[in-house]
């Protein structure tokens, strides 16, 4: 419910990419509360302990690096990870004790984005109880969890309190809309400039130009034979005289489809 930030729609055949979406890097800015742990590990949970340490600058800075690249982490139970088949804040919502496993996330950088004065004046008493930070990071990863294992670190607690998506792959908040101007602007015009060609999100991935009958081979599902060592069991963005036809993988010489497109 605190989080906010870019959140790519896919529509129509556009939803086809939505895996590559899912698997892009994202960025955050969080701001963190120290001295309360809760349930949740944010602000919407229920205070679990309470801690008098406040850690400063220096400590924290020390502390990053060991947050940074491949690390392991358990996810918070108030997510959408599914435990026999149940998500686990359901479960945690009506008191079951959910365990979950740690697993292995990948962070790209973690930076102290704001820290205020060590002894702040009684007006900014409670600004001292947070700290805000920019995390690029890997899919799956979980900043609250973050949040929480930094403190621990730290020797203290901690849950967040505000946390904004910057960035999903190439689409950065600076060029996002409000959620509730979607369809006043969507339905009035669909050819609204907010609406972006599907290309826009494999731009990202190597693209092949075939013939129009190669394409149409590929359009029926047929594999079509493509040597390039180079791009030997990556995915690619196949394109005929300008169009753009699928999402391909090449495999041993071939190339074979994984979505067509029908636009």
């Amino acid at each position: 419910p605190l989080a906010s930030g870019v959140l790519p729609l896919a529509l129509g055949e556009a939803t086809k990419t939505i895996q590559f979406m899912m698997d892009a890097d994202k960025e955050y800015i969080f701001t963190v509360k120290w001295g309360e742990s809760t349930t949740t590990d944010d602000a919407e949970g229920e205070i679990l302990e309470k801690s008098d340490k406040r850690p400063t600058r220096e400590e924290i800075i020390a502390a990053l690096p060991e947050f940074i690249g491949d690390i392991e982490q358990v996810p918070p139970i108030f997510s959408a990870i599914k435990v026999d088949g149940r998500r686990s804040y359901d479960l945690a919502r009506k008191g079951k004790d959910v365990q979950l496993k740690s697993r292995q996330v990948r962070v790209n950088s973690l930076e102290l984005f704001d820290h205020p004065h060590q002894k702040p004046s009684p007006r900014e008493a409670e600004k001292e109880l947070n700290a805000t930070f920019k995390v690029a990071c890997g899919k799956g990863t979980y900043i609250r969890s973050l949040a929480r294992d930094l403190a621990e670190k730290l020797g203290t607690k901690a849950h967040i309190i505000s946390l904004v998506r910057t960035k999903v792959g190439k689409f950065l908040i600076k060029d996002t809309i409000l959620l509730e101007n979607i369809e006043k602007t969507v339905y009035k015009n669909s050819q609204s400039e907010i609406l972006l060609p599907v290309k826009e999100v494999l731009d990202d991935i190597p693209v092949l130009d075939f013939t129009s009958e190669e394409a149409m081979a590929l359009r029926y599902g047929q594999t079509v034979s493509f040597v390039d060592s180079a791009l030997e069991g990556r995915i690619v963005s196949i394109q005929s005289e300008g169009e753009l036809i699928a999402i391909a993988e090449v495999f041993d010489g071939f190339v074979k489809t994984k979505r067509v497109f029908n636009l």
